[in-house]
């Protein structure tokens, strides 16, 4: 499974809010919805946050191994 648990860190930790991800750098709000239910997302969108963040990908998805 993809946890995207960092990417909350990672905002918060640079200051960027949800509502500046959607009034400022024009992210969906549905690609929101998507990454906090950990459902799958298009690398674009990964880059997307990754320039946003200024982060590596690390910074915003882990891999969880599944039992």
């Amino acid at each position: 499974m993809i946890s995207y648990a960092r990417l909350w860190e990672t905002m918060k930790d640079r200051g960027i809010t949800q509502y500046a991800l959607i009034h400022k750098y024009g992210v969906s709000p549905s690609q929101i919805t998507r990454l906090k239910r950990n459902e799958s997302v298009s690398t674009h969108t990964i880059d997307v946050f990754c320039g946003i963040l200024h982060c590596r990908v690390e910074e915003i998805m882990e891999h969880i191994e599944e039992k």
